[in-house]
């Protein structure tokens, strides 16, 4: 054989090396797990959170942006739905769950 090397195999008196605790592949699976968890997870979960506290206290009078870039003040609330006006005697009724931002006061005046 001039190019390819013989394979032999190991003989039966050589004991198999022990991969230790942390070459265990569930201790890995776990030790990643974790990870996610609090890199993915947990963060999701308190924006979720936060968002949900944001729209139970929405109020008349609020200046919002939705998600999709319509910057107005809210007109009325209802359970579901929210009426924006986006511009003297113009509303647009939208969901609550659209709404991304609420603006502090006055920072409508100057758009």
């Amino acid at each position: 054989m001039f190019l390819i090397s013989d394979a032999y195999a190991q003989t039966a008196g050589a004991a198999a090396a022990d991969p230790g605790l942390l070459g265990s592949p569930f201790l890995l699976m776990g030790i990643m797990f974790v990870a996610m968890y609090f890199m993915i997870f947990r963060p999701q979960a308190k924006r979720a959170k936060e968002h949900k506290a944001l729209l139970e206290a929405l109020a008349t009078g609020d200046e919002i942006i939705t998600a999709s870039g319509i910057a107005g003040k809210i007109a009325s609330v209802g359970d579901t739905f929210v009426k924006v006006e986006i511009a003297s005697g113009v509303e647009v009724v939208v969901q609550k769950s659209a709404i991304g931002t609420v603006l502090p006061k006055g920072s409508l005046k100057n758009a």
